[in-house]
């Protein structure tokens, strides 16, 4: 795993009052046509040949929410998970990776810690991700993630 700045995104539909911004993932200069939700690529991580996990966010002041989306080249979008809570900001920060695992900081200071799996896994639909994680529905997932607060924030 590594970060990459080989990616870069093109605006395709701007925010809505409803919906986020969706924006054309660009690899290299040459358009993927894999449309993702969000404005500003935060960060770009290499996970496999085939594989990134993109950190996004859409630039909204006081209640700033940040998108994770897993990207296969061949097979387009394959998660998405969204962390924050209205009226909460944070800063996407700290970037940094185990040999399996991704982690970063994010809102109250946690570190959060993301691990991506090759095949999806079994997921219980409620409470088994850390508060502020929003997912699709669905019974599969291909990304773990869970977080840890910040020493002077746990409760």
């Amino acid at each position: 795993m590594h970060q990459v700045n080989s990616i870069s995104l093109m605006k395709v539909r701007e925010a809505t009052d409803l919906s986020q911004a969706q924006s054309g993932i660009v690899l290299n200069g040459v358009n993927t046509g894999i449309i993702v939700p969000g404005q500003i690529l935060e960060a770009a991580v290499k996970v496999s040949e085939q594989r990134y996990v993109l950190f996004l966010t859409d630039d909204v002041i006081f209640e700033e929410f940040l998108t994770v989306a897993l990207i296969d080249l061949q097979d387009g979008v394959k998660e998405i998970i969204r962390l924050g809570n209205e009226y909460s900001t944070g800063g996407f920060e700290d970037l940094s990776f185990t040999a399996d695992s991704i982690n970063f900081r994010f809102i109250d200071d946690s570190l959060w810690t993301i691990k991506t799996a090759d095949s999806p896994h079994f997921r219980l639909p409620f409470g088994s991700d850390p508060k502020g994680v929003k997912r699709e529905t669905g019974l599969k997932k291909y990304m773990t993630i869970s977080a840890t607060p910040s020493p002077g924030k746990a409760r």
